[in-house]
């Protein structure tokens, strides 16, 4: 079973929904969102002991004093190439961005390949299921633009904003 619960966020944002598997988290996106179609439709309400724990973390990150202990989570069907975005996006600190391209070359050299795909990178960001935890929101085009963001693009400039003002932590 996959169960659900609203976190209201400040006014300026949109709701956010989590998911769960009853344990760990594995879905936070955005009410109404493009992210939405990426959870099913069979879900039930239910106040989880990973809800209360995420909507605490949330409540620091909107506070903005980032909490460094995350809630425990997990990413489904994942390939070694997602795992690598992902990585590098866990590395983005708060208040900073990076460009679909920065991640790109940091693979590469990882690899030990000549160049690797920022559109590739892209797809990847793109599949993050858990927003804000995984900041996918920090990963900007090379020309610092704000390019397409599951979570909607006034989501996205609100956040880097939020984060730009912030630097304490909870």
């Amino acid at each position: 079973m996959t169960y659900f619960k609203i976190y209201k966020t400040p006014k300026q944002f949109d709701d956010m929904v989590m998911i769960s598997d009853g344990k760990v988290l594995t879905g936070l996106y955005f009410q109404n969102s493009k992210d939405s179609k990426k959870h099913g439709k069979d879900l039930t309400e239910k106040q989880l002991p990973i809800f209360r724990q995420t909507a605490d973390w949330l409540d620091c990150y909107f506070a903005g004093k980032p909490n460094k202990k995350l809630p425990e989570y997990k990413v489904t069907n994942l390939t070694p190439f997602r795992q690598l975005v992902i990585d590098e996006m866990l590395k983005i600190p708060f208040g900073k961005t990076v460009s679909y391209g920065d991640i790109a070359k940091e693979i590469a050299c990882k690899k030990g390949i000549a160049k690797m795909s920022a559109q590739a990178v892209g797809g990847a960001v793109g599949s993050n299921p858990i927003c804000l935890i995984i900041p996918c929101h920090r990963v900007v085009g090379t020309d610092g633009s704000l390019t397409g963001y599951g979570g909607g693009i006034e989501n996205k400039k609100e956040l880097l904003k939020l984060e730009s003002k912030s630097s304490k932590k909870c």
